[in-house]
């Protein structure tokens, strides 16, 4: 266990101290981690491959359950309180934190499980807007614990499958199945080749003398807004097209390259990158998840900057300051690859550093970013940790 792993697991008593002071009794404790998304973007809801890992920032959920059908739920981090009616949930989101509770509320009433009402305190340090996948975290952990509180089971990909639905259907983003399948399959020190089709995995362990360092632009995203929802769109006119000349095609990962030669000549241009992008992208998982099991880290840092060149140029979701950040950090020594990760459109990076060089590549990637933009980065040098689980 690392410094910042024994730090988090030591949060969870005084999140039960705090919970006793606001509710009264004594509840369980569950905790769900935020991820990095190594190489493969924007191809799980395309049916790809995507090549996670869980990250040791996670969400915590203390509960204990109440007589009555009501949920009460207080965010630390917001400073709020929410009381909710589980027989009278809202129907539609309202752009507020409290949607992903109720989300996953409304699916676990409706399967017709005994969900029982309960107090709720929620506390997180999975960075909010920088691709980190603080929602999944969220409705991962929030599932868990409404779940253990009321006695009920649900688990592995059919939990994740829960909250991913929930955050497409009440939430309204379009989101794939990888981050809340890596928030409940992620294990410590090891990176997950997740295939989005199949939902079959392998955990790959990442090299001992690799860090995960992640580089916040300190620009904000919301995958609810209408430039991820667009992407998909398109992609969903791609597989239009090519579905209408092989009726074999059921999503973008059924495209070859011989079937863009020979049956996308008129397809329109941004669609065409955009299919070109996913069908690489594929490409560029599979091999990186070959070079991980020999321990090539120099290849899988090539093949992150080939994910990243296509994403800015193909996909069009970088930016300026996720572009600078890349290219500081491939002039540092001792890292491997840098990309973009996350949807896109601000956010992080996500940069594979020798263990020996963190904190010269702190220091000069933070200094070379603050220079360019003004804006002071924020650095965290993560562990691969284990999905949800039930901590007190």
């Amino acid at each position: 266990m690392t410094n910042k792993d024994a730090t988090l697991e030591g949060r969870a008593p005084i999140l039960v101290e705090k919970f006793v002071q606001l509710y009264g009794a004594e509840p369980l404790v569950v905790q769900a981690p935020g991820r990095v998304n190594l190489i493969g973007e924007h191809t799980d809801y395309n049916e790809g491959f995507v090549f996670p890992a869980a990250i040791n920032f996670q969400t915590r959920v203390a509960i204990a359950p109440r007589v009555d059908r009501r949920l009460v739920v207080t965010s630390e981090n917001y400073s709020e309180r929410v009381e909710l009616d589980l027989e009278r949930l809202p129907a539609m989101s309202r752009g507020h934190w409290s949607d992903y509770v109720v989300g996953v509320a409304r699916l676990l009433r409706d399967l017709g499980g005994k969900l029982s009402g309960g107090n709720l305190l929620i506390q997180g340090d999975v960075p909010q807007g920088a691709g980190l996948s603080s929602s999944a975290s969220l409705e991962v952990a929030v599932c868990r614990a409404l779940l253990e509180s009321s006695g009920e089971k649900i688990e592995g990909a059919a939990l994740a499958l829960l909250c991913q639905r929930a955050e497409n259907e009440f939430v309204g983003a379009r989101c794939g199945i990888m981050d809340q399948f890596v928030a409940v399959h992620g294990k410590r020190g090891h990176a997950l080749l997740l295939d989005c089709r199949s939902l079959e995995y392998r955990l790959l362990p990442i090299p001992e003398n690799v860090r995960l360092v992640i580089c916040n632009t300190m620009v904000r995203h919301s995958l609810t807004g209408g430039e991820y929802n667009q992407r998909r769109a398109e992609c969903e006119q791609a597989v239009r097209h090519f579905a209408e000349r092989l009726p074999m095609i059921k999503a973008l990962r059924d495209v070859t390259p011989e079937d863009l030669k020979t049956k996308g000549g008129d397809l329109p241009k941004v669609i065409r990158k955009r299919t070109l992008h996913i069908l690489t992208e594929n490409a560029r998982v599979k091999e990186a998840a070959s070079a991980l099991e020999r321990k090539d880290a120099t290849l899988f840092g090539k093949l992150m900057e080939s994910s990243h060149n296509s994403l800015r140029d193909d996909f069009e979701v970088s930016c300026k300051e996720l572009d600078l950040m890349v290219e500081f950090a491939q002039k540092t020594e001792g890292v491997y690859g840098a990309r973009m990760t996350g949807g896109g459109f601000g956010g992080c990076t996500i940069n594979l550093v020798d263990s020996s060089s963190i904190e010269a590549f702190r220091e000069r990637v933070g200094r070379e970013y603050q220079r360019a933009t003004g804006q002071q980065p924020e650095i965290y040098v993560c562990s691969a940790c284990d999905g949800v689980r039930r901590i007190l």
